[in-house]
């Protein structure tokens, strides 16, 4: 997850927490806001599934299916 993503959170986190003290835990302001903060953390669940790299139909099987015999693996 980029620190740039992270920064935004951490700020609209504060942020919230300022609305909510000021205009009230309860207000529709306050639920507003940290909707908008759960937002950001969706998105930057979303872009750290995006960065990892997808495995193959073959490595997928070959995790299923270890002792197969075209996934073994011998060491020299």
């Amino acid at each position: 997850m980029s620190n740039n993503i992270q920064d935004q959170i951490d700020r609209e986190r504060s942020e919230a927490r300022v609305v909510c003290d000021t205009q009230g835990s309860e207000s529709s302001e306050c639920a507003a806001a940290w909707d908008a903060v759960e937002e950001l953390q969706a998105e930057a669940s979303h872009q750290k599934q995006k960065a990892k790299p997808s495995k193959t139909s073959f490595e997928q099987y070959c995790d299923a299916n270890p002792d197969a015999d075209e996934c073994r693996v011998y060491d020299n």
